[in-house]
């Protein structure tokens, strides 16, 4: 379903028409290829229902690409598929890209942000339309986390810290809280951008209200350094708010929940028994 029952805010113009490729041989995970999305200029999210009993959580999930693309599958349906053998219904969000968030450019070595946060914007809706809609879809309205993976990682901190509407009210579902309950990020990037200093990304302000979180990231990430978990961890347990994180020696970046001989690559595991420690899901 469209996230915006009129115009898109903030829109851009078009990159070129959406579209929808798979990898070839040379990009594998778990050695099958997987699918992304292009120029997404009219965001949707798609709503996947329990296929067990329903707990009545709902999860939000923001695949990763950079902001340039959505790894639509690995790190989007196939999520799905597990949250909803869980007994919670998933909610996949296909947010505007490119250039819908932050972008690190080599030619300053610096972090560029967009002229409008157009992927923040897209996520606070998800959020209020889930929560809007919380009765209908059989969702405890105080039980809804988001769920990133990479770049949509640093969305999951986005909007952990960015609860006041960055775009106007456009009906009823914006006057719901855009908070998500619980947070969940993915080896996330744009969370540590100055190299000289172990310090948080300053657009990211952490305060007592952000949500409960989950961290994990491998040591040896090639794409975004462990860092970009440590120094969100240590602004978490500074501010009070609850964080369990997970290091991993081996894994790479962008492994999504494939299953492999590496141990990081059970994290699904993990965040069940994170949501029962925090009293989502019954132990």
């Amino acid at each position: 379903m469209p996230i915006w029952p009129g115009p898109v805010p903030d829109s851009q113009p078009a990159a070129g028409p959406e579209v929808f490729k798979t990898t070839g041989p040379d990009l594998l995970v778990a050695g099958r290829p997987w699918a992304y999305v292009e120029n997404v200029s009219q965001p949707t999210m798609t709503v996947y229902s329990p296929t067990g009993e329903n707990t009545g959580i709902a999860v939000v999930v923001f695949p990763g690409g950079g902001y340039n693309i959505l790894a639509i599958d690995l790190e989007g349906t196939e999520i799905c598929a597990w949250l909803t053998s869980k007994g919670i219904t998933c909610v996949l969000l296909k947010y505007r890209v490119p250039k819908s968030g932050p972008q690190w450019d080599g030619r300053c070595q610096c972090q560029i942000n967009p002229k409008a946060p157009t992927a923040l914007e897209d996520a606070q809706r998800a959020v209020g339309l889930v929560r809007f809609h919380a009765a209908e879809w059989h969702i405890d309205p105080h039980r809804i986390g988001v769920l990133g993976f990479s770049a949509g990682g640093h969305l999951v901190a986005a909007l952990s810290t960015h609860f006041k509407r960055v775009y106007p009210a456009v009906d009823a579902a914006d006057k719901e809280s855009s908070r998500p309950d619980f947070a969940v990020a993915l080896y996330p990037g744009h969370l540590w951008i100055d190299y000289k200093k172990f310090e948080l990304n300053p657009d990211i302000a952490v305060t007592r209200e952000t949500p409960p979180t989950f961290l994990l990231q491998s040591e040896d990430d090639h794409v975004d350094d462990v860092n970009h978990s440590l120094v969100y961890y240590v602004a978490l347990k500074q501010a009070g708010v609850p964080v369990e994180m997970h290091l991993f020696a081996h894994g790479g970046h962008a492994f999504g929940l494939r299953r492999t001989k590496l141990p990081i690559t059970g994290w699904p595991q993990l965040v069940e028994q994170w949501l029962g420690t925090i009293g989502m899901m019954p132990q």
